[in-house]
């Protein structure tokens, strides 16, 4: 999507010109709600290497 905005353009037309091009929210698993939530003692990469040897 193109916009074409001027010189002469006002703040007000840019912003409802920006807000109308934004896309909508999108439905699904919002991964950022979880962030840091979980405590671990051990480091991330030995507990994806273990979880990968457990499929071979």
């Amino acid at each position: 999507m193109v916009i074409v905005i001027k010189k002469n353009t006002s703040k007000k037309r840019v912003k409802a010109l920006l807000k109308k091009a934004r896309p909508a929210k999108r439905k699904g698993f919002d991964a950022r709600k979880h962030l840091g939530k979980m405590k671990l003692d051990e480091d991330t990469l030995l507990i994806q290497k273990r979880l990968r040897d457990e499929w071979a």
